[in-house]
């Protein structure tokens, strides 16, 4: 865009600009001014040098986290955990919002979208609690449905076989109806004389939702599921940490749950960024490659 159109735009648009000025501040305060301490993973840190201290190193911290004896078993767990969660997770707000669209009765619909909003709004540290409480073996609900199916004493956050299907099917159930939200209102677009007709014509409601309500719906899913893509490798701190013990932590310790270990705990701040910045590199490349293969795919992309 040429200067002279872009400050033409800027002034007939500019009570927009206005509007979203404060989220352009946030953003840049917040995530793009911290981007300079980004060198610290080329940095041997020094405290008493300050950010800018500390001898430069190039890429010795990247070769130190490759070559080191956890990197295949981080990238395991973290991109298991991420693709379970993507593959399991991703559809389950679209089915949701489909289902939900389905409720023709005012009052039911909004009843049903206000319970399946609800779990978003518990804290991680009081939902990683109610899992401690509800899948206990010895005192939970789990726990006495187990023992009453016949399957013995399992505790589901200490198994390493079932840590990961208990952390999606929670991650599940406190997200997908908040994330089916975009979706209603991508529903919501539809001519309501589009129903009509194929109600006229003795379509079900199958037949409504492939023929009408999915279509609609694509182009949203496709940008969703590039920007899912781009954090590919981002599993999340708080609640894979709150969940850890010692007998799941050959699959429950991911790169986020490391950095904070090797960063904060074990003052390794060089290392910890330079692990950091591996896995934004990562996720950027996932983001890149998926938006190419959508654009040629479908023509529809972030950019």
């Amino acid at each position: 865009m040429r200067p002279g159109s872009l400050l033409s735009a800027l002034k007939r648009d500019y009570q927009l600009w206005i509007m979203v000025l404060p989220a352009i501040a946030v953003i840049f305060i917040f995530s793009y001014i911290p981007m300079y301490g980004v060198q610290l993973a080329f940095r041997d840190y020094d405290f008493s040098k300050g950010l800018t201290g500390g001898e430069w190193q190039g890429l010795h911290y990247f070769k130190q986290f490759i070559d080191s004896y956890l990197f295949t078993d981080l990238m395991r767990n973290t991109f298991f955990i991420s693709f379970a969660t993507i593959v399991v997770g991703f559809p389950a707000p679209i089915v949701l919002a489909l289902v939900l669209n389905q409720i023709r009765r005012k009052k039911a619909k909004q009843l049903m979208q206000t319970t399946v909003y609800l779990p978003h709004f518990i804290s991680v540290i009081v939902l990683v609690g109610m899992l401690n409480v509800l899948l206990s073996p010895e005192t939970g609900i789990a726990g006495h449905l187990m023992k009453a199916a016949g399957l013995g004493h399992i505790n589901l956050l200490a198994s390493t076989s079932t840590f990961i299907p208990t952390y999606v099917l929670s991650d599940i159930w406190q997200h997908c109806g908040w994330n089916s939200i975009i979706y209603l209102a991508a529903l919501s677009t539809v001519d309501p004389q589009l129903y009509d007709s194929a109600k006229m014509d003795g379509a079900s409601r199958w037949q409504t939702i492939r023929y009408i309500d999915f279509p609609a719906l694509i182009p949203t899913i496709v940008i969703l599921f590039i920007l899912s893509m781009g954090n590919i490798l981002s599993t999340g701190f708080e609640k894979i940490f709150l969940m850890q013990n010692a007998l799941n932590l050959p699959v429950s310790e991911v790169i986020a749950t490391y950095v904070y270990k090797i960063g904060i705990v074990s003052n390794q701040f060089s290392l910890a960024s330079a692990i950091g910045v591996f896995n934004t590199v990562i996720n950027f490349i996932f983001l890149f490659a998926m938006n190419a293969i959508s654009r040629r795919v479908s023509n529809t992309s972030l950019f």
